[in-house]
């Protein structure tokens, strides 16, 4: 009898401590659309201009499942109840083709894959090493983006660094606040490309 009591008291004991350490199930985000509020026009294949938009080369801090707050001057810390809803490097990609759509609506603006026909049109890839937020309330986004024709010569290089203030705390506001940095870095490059041209 004794040993059937131990055994529940040891079952109950697991079960509690299976419970305790679940805890609630992580919030998870995606960038918000383009502030600019205009839904992007797709150019067919009668556009005048194309360019293709590589997958962005993340810092290897960012590319993680949770979003990613800095501390202080040198401590960053990845969230573990708020969450990417998809891998952030997808998230960026798909963000800036659509935000450069709309800033660019004489450009069919693809992604980097067989179809694009990569050979024959000009290709932007990005390296992000910041896309956080701060310990000073501020979201920022920064890295370097490049611009090679069809081919692989380069044709410009910048740096972007851009800084949100979050208009509230938590991570919604954080979320919202990078969302508007990637519009701005959408509005740099698609500047840079028409200067181009």
């Amino acid at each position: 009898m004794t040993s059937i009591k131990a055994l529940i008291a040891v079952g109950l004991a697991l079960w509690l401590a299976g419970c305790a350490a679940s805890g609630p199930a992580p919030s998870r985000y995606t960038l918000p659309a383009d502030a600019g509020g205009d839904p992007p026009r797709i150019a067919g294949a009668d556009a005048t201009h194309r360019l293709v938009v590589g997958p962005p080369r993340l810092a290897r801090f960012l590319d993680v499942d949770g979003l990613v707050l800095q501390l202080d001057d040198i401590t960053l810390n990845e969230a573990n109840h708020h969450q990417w809803a998809e891998p952030l490097g997808m998230q960026l990609e798909r963000g800036l083709r659509t935000r450069l759509a709309v800033r660019l609506p004489d450009t069919r603006v693809m992604q980097a894959d067989a179809d694009s026909r990569r050979g024959a049109a000009p290709t932007l890839r990005l390296e992000v090493d910041r896309f956080h937020g701060r310990f000073d309330g501020q979201a920022v986004a920064g890295g370097q983006w490049q611009l090679r024709d069809g081919g692989g010569e380069l044709l410009a290089m910048a740096p972007f660094a851009v800084e949100v203030a979050l208009a509230e705390d938590g991570y919604p506001a954080l979320v919202r606040a990078l969302g508007r940095g990637w519009d701005r870095v959408a509005d740099e490059i698609a500047a840079e490309i028409k200067r181009l041209r």
